[in-house]
């Protein structure tokens, strides 16, 4: 670009034609997003007048590029063009910190900070554009850059706000308190899913604001347990499209769907095709809830940019006849394409996710059935960076809330004998991550650590005499034992300290089975994890009641303190939200290419270390949701530590203070000022 030029320089139309020419060539040569970003500075800084063209009024840089094609000169058009490019070279002089992406070195940078809108310190300030600076009702109606009546008066004027908007300022602050005395006016809990859900669409800043200052009482309802009643009433509270639909009507132009996608810079993605959603089983392409939520909860509690995350959904039809009839269900009314039709385009989808956003964007897999969650995972976990939440993420929780127990009880994990109710994908992952601790700790054989673990399912407990009849994923868990048909005659036989419940069956936990547990541990540990509330294996008052106030419990969904005589026992809350968002960060900030179990495993330890005495004594088994997004800071760090030891990282050279980079790097949701 050209030098600044004098003050009082005048500019003669006997110039060379080709001046203009040239300067308008750079303008489209330079390609679309330096061009974008020059517009943006232009637009922002100087003030011109328009020119009237043949279709109506033309930008200047149109009007400079009109007189190049058409081969006039302009003395207008060249000045403007030497001012643009004097006005660039000050810009870039004076503010070259905002051009700057390394997230280390600026808070709540992020990864890859594309246009500085989180790179520069909350004292810059930053404009508000997509393809061009949104103003006016453009930028009310943008969620990302809308502030509703937390805009200023020089704001108003400077972005056509004036007369848009009540002559009221009102801070973020006072927003937050004015949100949350409309959710909590709402009655029923799908009720204030959709208030939360509206406030996202329409001022993104100001939804995790207060989904974060507020995370304990909001949590279950944009999470567990109402996404679930969400999901099973999804085309009735339907507003506008979360997130990317891709269905089996475009086998074969995947890619083509997903570059439809306007961000660029996709990190995170949650994927499922909604075969057993939570434990209300297949729902179909309104399992969209499910990936929504998550990647609410990946930017409140694990600071990963908005823009960063992309939930999907691969609609393949429903088997769900109450679906298939219902005029008001939004998916595919076909039934599940299923064999090589529905793995080639799992394999179109996984192939087309590398080439759009490549190699380091984490795949979640969530909520597909156990025929197919195994053997996807399987499959792509050694060519892509994915995990499947519902069989890591969930055995990381669970393991995390059993080595808390072991303040309590005593001893090590290889002291312990455990016995599952429900051998699905979460029962033997969390199995297996147990066994994988169990070796390392003990330093024996993978093998012999899986004989302390037992398992229930719909036909009694598994053992050798049905190896032949088991699923692949079972048959690890399969021990010499005489029959037991029943979870009550298991737990009198084998007489283990850790009951799990995976089932999704409500009740199984049933009065003489928790008092069995009682009768031969002095602290007996409960975990009854099933979601939503409604399909967990007991409450957390059974739990106490039946154990005289002796059991140690967690539960997958939330459940209110319980009084037992005399005392009160505040259950723990084994929710897979205290693992997957800092795992999602982990890798993000260090590069990583593949997700190891060793991974998982540091999670666990990380937030086992966090829970204090205290809250031990308390019955807690998991630190308070309060301190959610310190939690997930800690696990990345773990995670980012362990991805380097492994050398699965490739962003180089590792950070000095992973802890501290981790925090820099988490997004913030405080309001930015507009220039």
């Amino acid at each position: 670009m050209g030098s600044r030029l004098p003050e009082n320089t005048e500019l003669s139309s006997s110039l060379p034609l080709d001046f203009a020419r040239r300067h308008a060539h750079r303008f489209f040569e330079a390609g679309r997003e330096k061009f974008m970003r020059s517009l943006r500075a232009i637009r922002s800084h100087l003030s011109f007048p328009r020119a009237e063209g043949a279709f109506g009024l033309l930008s200047p840089e149109a009007e400079l590029f009109s007189a190049a094609v058409a081969g006039k000169s302009s003395s207008s058009a060249i000045s403007r063009a030497d001012v643009m490019e004097s006005q660039l070279n000050e810009l870039r002089v004076q503010a070259p910190k905002l051009e700057k992406e390394d997230a280390s070195v600026t808070p709540h940078g992020g990864i890859r900070d594309r246009y500085g809108e989180d790179a520069a310190t909350e004292k810059h300030k930053v404009t508000p554009w997509i393809r061009l600076v949104v103003s006016g009702a453009e930028l009310l109606r943008d969620p990302r850059f809308n502030k509703g009546l937390a805009f200023t008066e020089e704001e108003r004027d400077h972005h056509y706000l004036r007369g848009l908007l009540p002559p009221v300022y009102m801070s973020q602050e006072l927003q937050v308190e004015r949100i949350m005395h409309n959710v909590r006016n709402c009655k029923d809990p799908l009720d204030k899913y959709v208030t939360l859900m509206e406030l996202q669409e329409r001022n993104e800043r100001l939804f995790y604001k207060v989904l974060i200052d507020h995370v304990t009482e909001l949590l279950p309802f944009v999470y567990t347990p109402t996404v679930g009643e969400a999901c099973q009433k999804y085309g009735i509270i339907f507003r506008r499209p979360h997130g990317l639909y891709i269905s089996a009507k475009d086998r074969g132009r995947v890619l083509e769907v997903m570059k439809n996608w306007p961000e660029t810079q996709v990190q995170v993605i949650v994927v499922t095709d909604g075969e057993r959603i939570l434990g209300l089983g297949d729902l179909g392409l309104q399992g969209m809830g499910i990936p929504v939520g998550k990647l609410a909860l990946y930017t409140a509690l694990g600071g990963i940019r908005p823009s960063a995350c992309l939930p999907i959904t691969i609609d393949v039809g429903t088997n769900n006849e109450e679906f298939l009839k219902d005029p008001m269900y939004i998916g595919l009314r076909q039934r599940r394409i299923t064999g090589q039709e529905y793995d080639d385009l799992i394999d179109e989808f996984m192939t087309s996710v590398k080439q759009t956003y490549g190699e380091k964007v984490l795949v979640q897999f969530e909520d597909f059935a156990n025929h197919n969650a195994f053997r996807l995972l399987a499959k792509y976990a050694s060519t892509h960076l994915t995990f499947n939440d519902d069989i890591q993420g969930t055995a990381a929780v669970a393991l995390a809330g059993i080595v808390a127990a072991l303040g309590v009880t005593g001893g090590t994990l290889a002291d312990h004998k455990f016995l599952f109710n429900g051998a699905g994908e979460a029962g033997t992952g969390i199995a297996e991550i147990i066994a994988l601790e169990v070796s390392r700790q003990g330093k024996v054989s993978l093998d012999d650590a899986r004989k302390k673990i037992w398992m229930v399912d719909s036909k009694g407990l598994i053992t050798k005499s049905r190896f032949e009849s088991l699923a692949q994923f079972k048959k690890d868990y399969a021990h010499e034992h005489q029959e037991c048909k029943s979870l009550l005659d298991a737990t009198k036989a084998l007489k283990p300290s850790v009951l799990i419940g995976t089932s999704g069956q409500k009740g199984t936990f049933t009065k003489e089975v928790l008092e069995a547990m009682a009768s031969f541990n002095e602290r007996p540990v409960i975990l009854a994890l099933s979601n939503p509330t409604s399909k967990s294996e007991c409450t957390a008052e059974e739990a106490y009641t039946h154990t005289q106030g002796r059991g140690i419990f967690a539960s997958g969904s939330p459940f209110d303190p319980v009084e037992y005589n005399g005392k009160t026992f505040t259950p723990g809350q084994a929710n897979n939200a205290y693992i997957f968002p800092g795992m999602g960060l982990g890798c993000t900030i260090s590069g990583a290419i593949r997700v190891h179990d060793d991974m998982f495993l540091a999670a666990s330890v990380a937030l086992g270390k966090l829970l204090t005495k205290e809250q031990l004594d308390r019955g807690l088994l998991y630190p308070p949701f309060e301190n959610i997004r310190e939690v997930s800071a800690h696990i990345a760090a773990s995670v980012a530590e362990t991805a380097y030891k492994l050398g699965l990282s490739t962003r180089l050279p590792q950070p000095k203070d992973l802890l501290d980079y981790a925090r820099s790097c988490m997004y913030s949701p405080a309001y930015r000022t507009y220039r």
